[in-house]
């Protein structure tokens, strides 16, 4: 391992989600996601939309939420319900909370999820 003195954690979920997704669910993902892991916040998200940039079948979202300890990304395809979330920090959370809530708020059924 490269850099054993420097602490962090790296949590990624992917999955198949039925929640409908839009700008506010986003927002209101990051609320939740940070409260239940008590992970503080510096900034508000930042959320893109590349709409007519690529493929039609990748449309979505690419969003992002920095923390006072790192940060999470979170990529929508909407067409295909199907989410990435990579949650990074130099704190310490817990996963099994971690992919409770993601599952829980999302609505996902079938996912993958990995610590690197």
């Amino acid at each position: 391992m490269i850099a054993p003195e420097v602490y962090r954690q790296r949590y990624m979920i992917e999955g198949y989600f039925e929640r409908e997704v839009d700008r506010a669910v986003i927002e209101e993902f990051f609320k939740t996601i940070t409260k239940d892991l008590n992970l503080r916040t510096y900034a508000e998200p930042t959320i893109f939309t590349p709409e007519g940039m690529g493929k039609e079948e990748n449309s979505g979202y690419d969003a992002f939420i920095p923390l006072i300890d790192s940060g999470i990304s979170l990529y929508v395809w909407s067409k295909k319900c199907f989410l990435a979330i990579v949650i990074f920090t130099c704190k310490e959370f817990n996963e099994k909370i971690a992919l409770e809530t993601i599952q829980s708020f999302f609505k996902i059924k079938e996912f993958e999820h990995k610590s690197f």
